[in-house]
């Protein structure tokens, strides 16, 4: 079963790490948000790419979800003494993927070509992809003005109140190479557990990438191919990140159908936590099979029984 799983940020990279521990990788791609991607310190960080791919590779902090395990601070603060910018915290490990990255975009290499060199050298299986080696800001329009991701989500906390989203390029951005054969080879899509809107929206919004979804290849007579999603709300609330503070601010009850409704012209399938059970028929309703299941990912096995469990459903 060849699979492409759209993600970006911590729960996103939990379930692509359970996808990589049930699946051979070769059949296996991940398509990871670039939206996030900023200089700082005059260094190109690629904050979902890291957090995936860490992940993957079994390098990532267990306590933050980001950055590396065992780091260590002293560049930081070090420039934090020196008076300069502390806003974005970057360890010593982390420092070094950032300087490799970056020396290998001056010199001409592609982000794709880039990760897919770290991939090899971390020892990750799956391919993962950026969504594009063209960049495609995320920016955040709130009451504090129009903010770039990163401004509004680490240095300013995600205080101001969101009004809206714009992905800067994008209407001439194309897919990373590779990514659109992923999706039109699989026999199955999964939104990872991502922040619908600035983790997967950035994705869905690659012109060729969202054609590609919403008018994906049949198997065979009435059998078509499975794009699914899992939910990152639980409960009303998002585990970790501003997913449900940004659907309130939109006017939207932040909840599992809120978010079955933000993708309904894609899917065929939806997975849900048991606590919003009582949302079943509602989600049924939309025209998409709907698996009630535990979606939180506290351990490594939680992340592989999630996968699996997903896996299982989307060949019924």
């Amino acid at each position: 079963m060849k699979v492409v799983a759209l993600a970006g940020g911590v729960g996103g990279a939990k379930l692509a790490d359970g996808l990589a521990q049930a699946l051979p990788p070769e059949d296996l791609t991940i398509i990871v948000n670039t939206g996030d991607d900023f200089e700082h310190w005059g260094l190109k960080i690629c904050p979902d790419l890291d957090t995936v791919c860490y992940t993957l590779a079994g390098l990532a902090n267990p306590e933050t979800g980001w950055g590396r395990v065992d780091e260590s601070w002293q560049a930081f603060e070090n420039i934090a003494t020196l008076g300069g910018a502390d806003w974005f915290r970057i360890g010593d490990r982390d420092l070094g993927t950032h300087i490799e990255r970056t020396r290998r975009l001056n010199a001409g290499e592609t982000l794709s070509a880039v990760t897919a060199a770290f991939c090899r050298a971390w020892g990750i299986g799956p391919r993962v992809l950026p969504m594009s080696d063209d960049p495609i800001p995320t920016m955040v329009l709130t009451n504090d003005g129009v903010l770039p991701f990163q401004e509004y989500f680490v240095h300013q906390r995600c205080e101001p109140r969101v009004s809206g989203f714009r992905f800067e390029g994008v209407e001439q951005a194309q897919p990373a190479p590779g990514a659109l054969e992923a999706i039109e080879n699989a026999d199955a899509v999964i939104f990872c557990p991502s922040n619908p809107w600035v983790s997967i929206n950035p994705v869905l919004a690659v012109p060729t990438l969202r054609s590609a979804l919403a008018a994906p290849p049949t198997l065979g007579e009435g059998d078509r191919v499975k794009v699914a999603a899992v939910s990152p709300i639980i409960g009303g609330q998002a585990l970790k990140g501003p997913a449900a503070k940004m659907y309130a601010e939109l006017g939207i009850q932040p909840s599992a159908i809120a978010v079955a409704q933000h993708y309904q012209d894609l899917l065929t399938d939806f997975i849900f936590d048991t606590l919003d059970q009582e949302q079943a028929a509602a989600i049924g309703s939309l025209g998409m099979r709907a698996l009630v299941t535990d979606t939180v990912m506290k351990t490594k096995d939680d992340r592989r029984r999630l996968a699996e469990e997903v896996l299982q459903f989307l060949t019924r």
